[in-house]
């Protein structure tokens, strides 16, 4: 009897144990990032209905996840990859991070040189810097790091485009990255093909070719699928090491340049897409199989359970040539596209999956912006304190991942920069966005107009209701400004005088 009282003993306490250690041990997290994906680019409906779009696209492993955890209606980001990146990574609005354009020019003058009335201020091109000092760049401490810094396992793979060229940010190894994979300046790779060795060309330098794939060369394999082979790999590396992992799962797709995956293309081709459509559903497709491949490892791996997923994309779909079609509608039915601050700019589909603490199958309609992400993905990790040099605006969304809402939550946008070519500006350049509940307000910095949208009743944005509500232009021009101030967010400049545009209040009043 005594030596059983005594098993029983040491068993409940081993096993007492056993149970502590994974209640204390951290999550691993996955953030899947996916490249101009736009609200509508899969048969995951994130409207109250089902669209022609739904039906276009096969995303069967988004379902999957949307089946396991919740999904997020009205998720945001910034209208331009670089800008979600940086926000991403810093906690802070683009407003106060001021890398208010992708990381590509060699000044800032590039994105305006081609306007007749307006040149972008300086802004930071330069990108994200762990590094204090570096010219037109942000100084922040990097979520990677500290994640790094407190046990986890840090791996980036795919696209990175934190930094512009040889500055140090864009290097993910300065970041906090332990593990690079395939990231470096670039907003796009040249290719996704093996058969072009991912844009590498033996003898010339391509600032877009995708580094340290060489062994998939000339292999058949997909740029995807090679990614999301690399991003396994690293995964075992940290089960060797028994640390937790936060992997950076950054495809490239679903982003120019459109080069058809044979795996899939069969299927668009009897659907009836035109070619570069066509081609364009299989990189969704083939983004669809790596999100389904990552999670068919984890439960081989019985780590499904243990595992915060999180899915973004980093800005709206990509509505131009050589998408085209009746241009800007394939985000229908929101409106425009990517590098616009109309809804089909900056309206991401995003979803969660948080074992024990999300309720599977859930739908959530809190707004929320990319920024959010920092302090959320923290918290998740279990660091409430940390330190940061740059000042975070993000909040968490954890309250929201557990039932409460916040109807009165302030967004905002700003883009002082020239983004379409010529003078057709109107949708894609210039603008200042905040929302707040249901309202949006939409300034327009070239052409000195406020629009004002009712997102609950017009998701659409078809009616301008400015002048039915000049009381709520007020308010939102007024709290537009405010944010802007508190944050050094930047205007542009008129060519002729170099004084910057008003503020939105000073039109409102």
């Amino acid at each position: 009897m005594k030596l059983f009282k005594f098993l029983l003993s040491v068993f409940v306490f081993s096993t007492s144990f056993s149970l502590a250690q994974v209640v204390n041990q951290k999550p691993n997290i996955i953030f899947f990032l996916v490249d101009d994906m736009g609200w509508q680019d899969t048969s995951v409906p994130f409207w109250d209905k089902r669209t022609p779009s739904n039906a276009k696209f096969h995303t069967p492993n988004m379902e999957r996840l949307a089946a396991s955890g919740v999904k997020f209606t009205q998720a945001y980001a910034n209208s331009i990859c670089t800008p979600s990146r940086v926000s991403l990574l810093s906690g802070t609005n683009i407003a106060r991070h001021k890398v208010t354009n992708w990381t590509m020019y060699k000044d800032q003058s590039t994105d305006s040189k081609n306007d007749s009335v307006l040149v972008a201020p300086e802004w930071n091109v330069n990108g994200l810097s762990p590094v204090q000092g570096t010219a037109h760049a942000l100084y922040a401490t990097p979520l990677p790091q500290l994640l790094k810094d407190n046990g986890y396992y840090t791996i980036q793979c795919g696209k990175a485009h934190f930094g512009a060229y040889q500055t140090p940010g864009a290097d993910p190894l300065n970041l906090g990255f332990e593990k690079n994979i395939g990231g470096s300046s670039a907003g796009n790779p040249s290719s996704f093909l093996s058969e072009q060795n991912y844009g590498n060309t033996t003898g010339k330098f391509n600032l877009r070719a995708v580094p340290g794939l060489q062994k998939y060369w000339g292999t058949g394999i997909f740029l995807t699928e090679a990614l999301t082979i690399e991003a396994m790999l690293a995964m075992d590396t940290a089960r060797m090491m028994k640390k937790p992992f936060f992997l950076y799962m950054s495809q490239f797709a679903v982003h120019l340049p459109f080069d058809a995956d044979k795996r899939f293309i069969d299927r668009y081709v009897k659907m009836g897409l035109t070619k570069p459509e066509a081609a364009y559903a299989t990189l969704v497709e083939g983004m669809d199989k790596s999100l389904g491949d990552l999670m068919n490892y984890l439960e081989k791996n019985n780590l499904s359970k243990h595992t915060i997923i999180v899915f973004m994309s980093d800005n709206g779909g990509f509505t131009r040539a050589p998408r085209m079609g009746e241009l800007d509608t394939q985000n229908a039915p929101l409106r425009a596209g990517k590098g616009s601050l109309y809804e089909g700019g900056i309206r991401e589909p995003m979803m969660i999956s948080w074992p024990g603490v999300v309720k599977p199958n859930t739908i959530n309609h809190q707004y929320v912006g990319i920024e959010d992400f920092f302090p959320t993905i923290l918290e998740m990790a279990g660091l409430k304190r940390f330190k940061t040099v740059q000042k975070i605006d993000g909040e968490s969304m954890v309250p929201f991942l557990k039932g409460k809402t916040d109807p009165k939550k302030v967004l905002i946008w700003n883009f002082p920069n020239k983004w379409a070519a010529g003078e057709d500006d109107r949708v894609v350049s210039w603008m200042s966005a905040v929302r707040q509940g249901d309202w949006k307000l939409i300034y327009f910095q070239k052409l000195g107009k406020l629009e004002l949208y009712n997102l609950r009743e017009d998701i659409s944005e078809q009616h301008d209701l400015a002048n039915l509500y000049p009381e709520k232009v007020r308010a939102l021009a007024g709290l537009l400004s405010q944010k802007l101030k508190e944050r050094n967010g930047q205007l542009p400049l008129y060519k002729q005088t170099g004084k910057p545009v008003p503020y939105p209040d000073e039109l409102a009043k």
